[in-house]
Parts: structure tokens; C-alpha cells; sequence
């Protein structure tokens, strides 16, 4: 896991925290639903982090006895409980505030507090987002956006870069809804803002939850990587063929790697664990992150098959 990430994860946790005090100040001194529904977001994005940071520490405990793959995919449970606050609170409470105001309109008071915090918060937000897209960028290469989130097995460094983006975005709907709502007289279009903030977090959360729940199950390693474990296990003289190869990703850098290999007939035991060993060395030197190897051997001799394994 790149230090980038935890970074971009303790830079949104600190900005949350002071942006979503100063939202809730302003909510109060105003009467403003968008203010209420954009401090309970930046309340759940402070939260969310400190989740995400629990799963970086959960995953990276030894594997043992209950658990001989490790505890990887920690880190992918974690981000689907962020996704489910995300939604079930962030959006909830937002829409349901948006929803109370549109029956019960709040006059607005001191206004001027909502510019204010509304422009602190949008500063405090885009230095977050700068580290969140530091650290997305270094993972991006020359892939494109979504192609990198399909991509990435580290959740952390999407659901920071769509959460802080999300908060953005709600700033500016905050302050469409309250600037109407003050010129107009109309706190109709505060109400409105909180319930279109509402649907923006919970269309970040499906994405994100659709994204962590793949890993979770159990996601396989690109087309790319695969085809050259294929090329690597094939290039020693005693491989005839790969039948078939399969990977799992137990953690962001943690990959379990089958293999059924066709030998050939002529090898003897010494040379078919040596050839093994090879293959093992090969791959684990190109891709460290594919920790643990089973092959499963085809036609050592006529008509038998046997298999051997290495973590």
C-alpha cells in the first residue's frame, strides 16, 4: 500500500473534522438545511476515514492458523462499511432533512455565516482533494480514470478521491441552494440543494460499494499479468503447457496463484522440483505481490497425475 494513500486517508480526516464543526456552527446560527445535510456529510466522511485507517491496520496482521492467507481482504470489508455509511447516513439524513424542510421551510438568519463557512470549507476540501489525487495519480499511470479504478485493488485511494470529490460537489449545490434561497426568500431551494447532496452521496456509495464488493468476493488479476505468468511458466524447457491458471487478490498485495502445468515425460522427480522452483522464482521475481503459488502437475509420466504446492 503506497504511504500516498494513508496520506491523502489522514488529510480528509482532518479537514472533515474542522470543515464539519464550522457547518454545523453556521446550521445553527442560520436555520439552513443544505448547511445541516453538508455538516452530517463531512461528519461521515471524518468517520469513513478513520474506518478506511482501521483497515489498512486489520489487513496488515501475519497470517495464522484461522486465517493462512492473511488478513487482506480487512481492508475491503472496511471500504464496504464506509460505503453503506455513506449511503444509509450521509444520504439518508440528507435527503430526509431536505425532505423536513420542504414542509416545514426555515426562514434564513444571518445568512452571511453559509458564504463563510461555504468558502472555508471549499478550500479546506480542495487541499484534501489535492492529496487524494496525488495519490490516485501515482496509481493511474497512463491508464485512464475509470480504468484505473476497475483496476486498482487498493479501495482507499478511490473512496478518498470519490468522497472528497463528492464533498466538492455538494459545496457548490450548498451554495446554489443557499444563494437562491437568501435572494429569493424561497428556503424551498435550501431544502432542494440538501436533497440533491443526499443523492450525490448515495450515488458515491453504490459505486464505491459496487467496487469493494468485488474485492471482497474475490477479484483475479488483470488479462495482462495473467498472460505473462503464462509466458514466465511457459519459458522453462521442462513446461510443455499451462493448462490453466488462477488468481485471487487477498489483499492489495497479496495474490494466490494456481497452476496446472503439463510437464514433460521425460523428467525425473529432481528435475520436475527443480523446474517447480524455477517457475516459483520467475514469477514471484516479476510480480512480488503474487505471495502464494500451488501447481498442480500434469503428465509426469503416462497416464498420472500428481500435484505439488508452494506459498
Amino acid at each position: 500500500m503506497k504511504p500516498e494513500s494513508t496520506t491523502a486517508i489522514y488529510a480528509a480526516i482532518a479537514a472533515n473534522l474542522a470543515i464539519a464543526t464550522s457547518k454545523f456552527v453556521a446550521a445553527t446560527l442560520t436555520g439552513s438545511a443544505a448547511m445541516v445535510a453538508e455538516g452530517v456529510h463531512s461528519l461521515v466522511d471524518t468517520g469513513n476515514g478513520a474506518l478506511l485507517l482501521l483497515g489498512r491496520r486489520l489487513s496488515r496482521q501475519p497470517a495464522d492458523a484461522a486465517h493462512p492467507f492473511g488478513y487482506g481482504k480487512e481492508l475491503y470489508f472496511w471500504t464496504l462499511i464506509v460505503a453503506i455509511v455513506i449511503f444509509g447516513i450521509g444520504g439518508g439524513v440528507s435527503i430526509y432533512e431536505g425532505i423536513l424542510h420542504l414542509w416545514h421551510p426555515v426562514e434564513f438568519q444571518n445568512a452571511i455565516w453559509n458564504y463563510a463557512v461555504l468558502g472555508f470549507a471549499f478550500v479546506a476540501e480542495g487541499i484534501s482533494f489535492m492529496f487524494a489525487s496525488k495519490a490516485f495519480i501515482a496509481e493511474k499511470g497512463e491508464r485512464g480514470i475509470w480504468r484505473t479504478v476497475r483496476a486498482s485493488k487498493d479501495p482507499t485511494t478511490f473512496a478518498v478521491l470519490f468522497e472528497d470529490g463528492a464533498a466538492i460537489l455538494g459545496l457548490v449545490v450548498a451554495y446554489i441552494g443557499v444563494f437562491l434561497a437568501h435572494r429569493l426568500q424561497n428556503p424551498h431551494f435550501d431544502a432542494g440543494a440538501s436533497i440533491v447532496i443526499g443523492l450525490i452521496l448515495a450515488t458515491v456509495a453504490v459505486v464505491l460499494a459496487y467496487e469493494s464488493k468485488g474485492l471482497l468476493v474475490g477479484e483475479a488479476v488483470d488479462p495482462e499479468m495473467l498472460r505473462d505468468i503464462h509466458r514466465l511458466a511457459q519459458s522453462e524447457p521442462g513446461v510443455l503447457k499451462v493448462n490453466r491458471a488462477m488468481t485471487m487478490y487477498f489483499g492489495p498485495e497479496t495474490i494466490l496463484l494456481a497452476m496446472d502445468i503439463r510437464f514433460r515425460l521425460d523428467l525425473s522427480a529432481a528435475e520436475l522440483e527443480r523446474t517447480v522452483d524455477r517457475v516459483e522464482k520467475k514469477i514471484h521475481d516479476r510480480h512480488p505481490e503474487v505471495k502464494h503459488i500451488f501447481i498442480e502437475a500434469d503428465s509426469i509420466a503416462p497416464n498420472r497425475r500428481t500435484g505439488s504446492g508452494a506459498a
